[in-house]
């Protein structure tokens, strides 16, 4: 009887624990954009291989400073998520289960490319430069 109860609670407080985990990264950001002048802005994302509808709207990404953000605001499944330079050389490399957020430390100033991989093969990409 206990366990079904906490169940039913843990059940109930799921969507809220979801909700805010979305809302926190962007708060968050928009909290440390106020406060610094550091260089938040929103990065556009671009489909390059789309095999289905495109859903480039639920991918939100933008850059603080050296902090890149990439929220995913629908469930899209086990996204993976690479950050190269301009020319191509590896920074950072990862997955994320969606919805969620994907936040990564860019240690040097220059220009960069995050590009997206959806499990359906889709892929978008996102163009972005970091400054001091």
């Amino acid at each position: 009887m206990l366990n079904i109860s906490i169940m039913m609670r843990i059940s109930e407080i799921k969507p809220f624990v979801l909700v805010l985990g979305l809302l926190m990264p962007t708060l968050w950001g928009n909290a440390l954009g106020t406060v610094s002048n550091d260089g938040f802005s929103h990065i556009t994302i671009h489909g390059t291989t789309v095999q289905d509808d495109p859903r480039n709207n639920s991918i939100l990404a933008y850059i603080n400073g050296h902090s890149l953000t990439v929220t995913f605001t629908e469930n899209l499944g086990d996204v993976q998520v690479e950050i190269t330079t301009a020319s191509g050389g590896a920074v950072s490399y990862g997955h994320v289960w969606t919805p969620n957020s994907y936040i990564a430390y860019i240690p040097n100033t220059g220009s960069y490319v995050v590009t997206i991989t959806l499990p359906n093969g889709d892929e978008y990409y996102g163009e972005f430069d970091v400054t001091d």
